[in-house]
């Protein structure tokens, strides 16, 4: 549960920092920044008993899945069959990590 708020919490800072203007607009500079600071205390948990290699590999699989399906939904940047295929095979290694790995502790 921490890992995914990780996750959504980076999910937020990215899709901020994409509307920051390369840090010129105050809001969206404060919740990248803030979105990160928490993403990376709350990331810190589950490197307690996961495998670094892991957790990242979560990480950062799903939160690029969600931060393209953010600009798909919400800003409109469109996403060719390559790119939806690309996205699938992250999800499914992830599952494939959960699911099957031995390092990770369910």
């Amino acid at each position: 549960m921490i890992l995914a708020a990780a996750i959504l919490a980076e999910v937020m800072a990215t899709t901020a920092l994409a509307r920051s203007a390369s840090f010129t607009r105050l809001l969206p500079s404060v919740i990248a920044v803030l979105g990160y600071a928490v993403a990376f205390w709350l990331l810190s948990y589950p490197l307690r008993t996961i495998p670094t290699g892991i957790v990242y590999a979560i990480w950062s699989g799903l939160g690029i899945v969600l931060i393209a399906t953010v600009a798909w939904l919400w800003h409109g940047q469109t996403l060719d069959l390559p790119a939806i295929l690309g996205l699938g095979l992250i999800i499914a290694g992830v599952i494939v990590v959960n699911v099957f790995s031995k390092t990770v502790s369910h």
